[in-house]
């Protein structure tokens, strides 16, 4: 997730699943920041029905907003497209989406992904621009996207109790 230090604004306050990390880069999709598309709408099928009535399609980072990644947390991990952790994976747009409603427990999509070139992000870690945090599925699929980034820091405990707690503008405490 990234931290206070973190300057760009694409990614202030932002809680990112890494989905991707290896020596030719990194990507991921940014967790909290619903958009205004409602994914069952926006979606052609066969993937739009399957998607959860009002679910808003999120804000997966700035790189090819008009690309879509769907994330599900999977009864059989062995179903997924490929796992970022425990049961949560991407959906595989080409696999059988209509047997989805009987194997996932939750589903997300997301325009866009975040995006580090080779090393880019390991010089962004050193500079203490991210913070690392365990993922867990109900972050990926929180009803409450909002909260997630202080919701983070307080499960990670000790000095980062107080990073959540920050007000946005430290100018106005």
């Amino acid at each position: 997730m990234a931290s206070p230090a973190l300057v760009d604004p694409n990614f202030r306050r932002a809680v990112v699943l890494m989905l991707e990390h290896n020596e030719d880069g990194a990507l991921g999709v940014v967790l909290n920041r619903p958009g205004d598309l409602v994914a069952r709408e926006a979606l052609p099928p066969p993937l739009g029905p399957v998607m959860p009535e009002g679910e808003a399609i999120f804000e997966g980072g700035p790189v090819q907003p008009e690309t879509v990644i769907v994330l599900a947390d999977f009864a059989d991990p062995g179903a997924a497209g490929g796992l970022a952790f425990a049961g949560v994976g991407i959906v595989d747009p080409s696999g059988d989406l209509e047997s989805l409603a009987g194997r996932v427990r939750a589903i997300r999509a997301f325009g866009g992904y975040a995006g580090w070139a080779a090393g880019q992000l390991e010089g962004e870690i050193a500079q203490e621009a991210w913070i690392d945090a365990e993922p867990r599925a109900d972050d990926v699929f929180t009803d409450h996207p909002e909260g997630l980034w202080p919701a983070v820091l307080e499960r990670k405990g000790g000095q980062f109790r107080f990073i959540a707690r920050m007000p946005e503008d430290p100018s106005l405490n």
